[in-house]
């Protein structure tokens, strides 16, 4: 899939050192979200999005793209060729558009001491990053999405691969300590975090979890 056009907005910090950028994805007629986080004066990406050149130069030199899984490649072999960084995509993963430089696999540590932590659902090769920092941090990428005033929602199962893996892929990172949940389509929970969470499945499974 190719880019989406236009450019992501920099909204700005989530929490100290690590931030989002949003666009009306176009291929998706919908929001995207990417993510930014520092660490040791480094920059890593996540599923990252087109952005400006000049909110890339804010932010400090990038050192690597991490990818949650080959649904999210966006705007990552671009980033690559321009600022000569390493791509890191999810063991298993089909579909790239182009060779990634690194392999991992679950609890592997990524750039930027991320944690790999694997969340099939969407497709086998679907990956979650938790950040122990603030309180902890967890980009969710397909899992949830946030609705806006109807709060979290899974993604319809048309478009997973296997929705009740999704759900327990869910239920599982309520395991981890962790205050800020970052989706790949919709605004950061910050607050009350696992309570949304729980309110998410709760409604889903009043609705039969489809």
């Amino acid at each position: 899939m190719p880019e989406p056009s236009g450019t992501a907005k920099l909204v700005g910090e989530i929490l100290p050192g690590v931030y989002r950028f949003t666009i009306h994805d176009d291929r998706i007629d919908s929001e995207s979200d990417s993510y930014a986080i520092i660490e040791h004066g480094k920059v890593i990406l996540i599923d990252p999005l087109p952005m400006a050149e000049k909110d890339l130069k804010k932010l400090g030199p990038v050192e690597a793209v991490c990818l949650t899984g080959s649904c999210h490649e966006r705007s990552a072999w671009r980033y690559r060729r321009e600022l000569n960084v390493p791509v890191y995509a999810p063991q298993g993963g089909v579909d790239f558009e182009e060779t990634p430089d690194r392999w991992y696999k679950a609890h592997d540590r990524l750039p930027g001491n991320l944690l790999a932590v694997h969340t099939p659902g969407p497709t086998e090769a679907h990956y979650s990053f938790y950040l122990e920092r603030e309180g902890g941090v967890v980009f969710c990428a397909d899992l949830l999405t946030n609705a806006g005033r109807e709060g979290l929602a899974f993604v319809s199962g048309e478009y997973q691969d296997e929705p009740a893996r999704t759900r327990e892929s869910v239920r599982q990172l309520l395991e981890l300590q962790f205050k800020v949940l970052c989706p790949n389509h919709g605004k950061p929970v910050t607050r009350r975090t696992k309570e949304a969470i729980n309110r998410a499945l709760e409604k889903d499974a009043a609705r039969g979890g489809k």
